[in-house]
């Protein structure tokens, strides 16, 4: 049964007729169209069309475009769309997941780091009110994952933290603003990211926590957030064997995803924590979902099983096709099929879209655009990076550091791409060097480079001398006296910068050795004042516990870059506050 009255709908008299109505208005096939959100691939009017009128989908989710063009699209998806379209976007650290354009305020953990439960709001208001600006009514956010496994490569900076009550505060602001901006949230990924070190991605994770466990953690957040109106929920590819086992009745060997899982959607997340909105699948693309069973069975039983809507396709022309197969063959009942429709359009009509398509205001006017990148929001940005910069640690009591004590700069940048010229690389230089430092960056391209030389592989001479005219200056660090090295340099920055990606299996420093002599390693930490700054993972303590300097900064954006530089110049204290145990559970690397 469906509450359309109660949390978190809360739909009047005449809501309650538009989703009657319109229910009983629709054909077989439109029906199944709504249970559709696929990921916009293409903008031509053509495609969008049939999209509309062919399929008839009940929502979709593009990728961050200017503001203009996202805007554009999503006014000529409504125009020409019989029910009014959710329309998603993963607004998860500021209004950039709406529009190219738009503000990044932050990844999650740096704003928990602030330890100021009002930075969940001001997260949200500017995710939700810049996505609002362009057209978005459906948010892929706040995600509620617990990062209790710091191997996990997927969690990480995309999380609060590891503590359920700050991931409730954050999420809580995160709601009010949403709420505010006319947008629902899609709390996520249930039953809960973090336990296990694998991504789902790529394969059905296991979050391997006992039911008591479970309850204290995951079920407390996702309890309270039900409590305070969350309007959806996106469920994981993540099984949760205790739960499963405990409500089917008997012990399954075979890992099942939550979004295919009735114990999971159904007794766990219906019966247990009474949650009356509408539940999505997280993308079905993802091996998580593909591996569990022949995709056929699997896209009209995610529905069967309590899932409401069914997020992007591996081809939308072949999984619509298996959706009608499904009812057809009895896969997919008439009665779920309807009831998830209801919840469809019962969310359509809480953010009043029924009304605003009469009004012809479903996407606002282009000058709603304004509110992208105002310099309310850059101010607030400002703020939460100043508030979120951590010091991890300072055994050897350097800073603050200045040109007069520490002038010549070793910069060494490690990043996905190694390349010379990378854009960070080079707005670390120039940023350290208007302070009046003289900075020699790392050219770890070159290092690897190097291994041609002593290849068994025939290479030709001329590309020899090209190595080594290339990679002179490196070769120099290689083969020379450590000494002159120790000598050159009065201070030593390693910059970390590997953010959080899917399909990313490890999140670890790797090291520009050379046939074992690893001079990209830091060797001199004894001999030359060093400082690590991670702009990312908070956990790469674990693989350089040497160096006695640490900072974690979460988040590779311009303000929170000068929010660094002020604070180990001295011009700014550190105020952050670590979501996670930075030190991985090891006391001896925090020395």
């Amino acid at each position: 049964m469906i509450d359309l009255k109660g949390s978190p709908f809360c739909l009047s008299d005449s809501d309650i007729e538009w989703v009657n109505g319109t229910l009983s208005g629709m054909t077989l096939k439109e029906k199944i169209g709504q249970l559709f959100c696929p990921l916009g691939l293409l903008s031509n009017r053509k495609s969008l069309l049939h999209l509309m009128k062919e399929v008839a989908i009940g929502g979709i989710m593009f990728r961050p475009t200017k503001g203009k063009h996202a805007q554009g699209t999503h006014r000529f998806l409504q125009n020409n769309s019989k029910i009014p379209l959710l329309i998603a976007g993963n607004l998860e650290s500021g209004g950039n997941g709406a529009a190219a354009d738009g503000t990044y305020f932050g990844m999650p953990m740096q704003i928990a780091a602030t330890g100021n439960a009002e930075m969940g709001y001001h997260l949200g208001k500017i995710s939700c009110a810049e996505g609002a600006a362009t057209g978005i009514n459906w948010a892929f956010a706040p995600i509620v994952d617990i990062d209790k496994n710091f191997r996990n490569p997927i969690t990480n900076l995309r999380t609060f933290g590891s503590s359920p009550d700050t991931i409730i505060s954050m999420a809580r602001g995160y709601m009010r603003a949403a709420d505010e901006s006319g947008v629902a949230v899609a709390i996520k990924h249930f039953p809960g990211d973090g336990v296990d070190e694998r991504d789902q991605h790529l394969l059905t994770s296991v979050n391997t926590l006992s039911q008591a466990e479970w309850d204290e953690t995951y079920g407390k957040i996702y309890s309270e957030l039900i409590a305070a109106g969350a309007k959806t929920v996106m469920v994981g590819h993540i099984a949760l064997p205790s739960y499963q086992n405990l409500l089917e009745g008997v012990e399954r060997k075979k890992t099942v995803p939550a979004t295919l899982s009735k114990e999971l959607m159904c007794g766990l997340l219906r019966e247990r924590l009474r949650f009356n909105g509408l539940i999505v699948t997280d993308a079905s693309p993802m091996a998580g979902f593909c591996v569990a069973m022949k995709r056929e069975y699997a896209v009209p039983l995610a529905i069967e099983n309590g899932a409401d809507m069914f997020l992007f396709a591996r081809d939308l022309a072949t999984d619509y096709k298996y959706m009608v197969t499904g009812v057809e063959k009895g896969i997919l009942s008439e009665l779920r099929l309807n009831e998830a429709v209801t919840r469809i359009l019962a969310l359509k009509a809480s953010l009043k879209l029924h009304v605003k398509a009469k009004e012809n205001s479903l996407v606002p006017l282009p000058s709603a655009l304004n509110i992208l990148k105002s310099k309310q929001s850059l101010a607030i940005t400002e703020k939460c990076a100043d508030e979120s910069v951590t010091l991890v640690k300072d055994t050897q009591k350097l800073l603050p550091i200045s040109p007069a004590l520490h002038r010549r700069v070793y910069l060494n940048v490690l990043e996905n791409s190694d390349g010379i010229h990378s854009l960070l690389k080079s707005k670390l230089k120039q940023k350290l060097e208007a302070e009046g430092f003289a900075v020699t960056v790392r050219n770890r391209a070159a290092i690897a480079d190097l291994g041609i030389l002593v290849s068994p592989e025939r290479t030709s001479i001329f590309k020899k001398v090209s190595v080594l005219f290339k990679a002179r200056k490196s070769l120099s660090e290689l083969v020379g006296s450590p000494n002159d090295f120790i000598a050159k340099y009065d201070l030593a920055i390693y910059v970390a910068c590997f953010e959080t990606a899917s399909e990313t299996t490890v999140v670890r420093l790797n090291w520009k050795g050379f046939k074992g002599i690893g001079n990209d390693i830091p060797w001199f930490v004894n001999d030359v004042p060093t400082i690590f700054i991670s702009l990312a993972n908070p956990y790469h303590l674990l693989d350089v516990p040497m160096i006695k300097t640490f900072i974690n900064a979460y988040t590779n954006s311009e303000p929170v870059i000068d929010a660094v530089i002020d604070k180990i110049l001295g011009r700014s204290e550190f105020k952050g506050i670590s979501p996670v145990d930075a030190s991985c559970g090891r006391e001896d690397v925090l020395y």
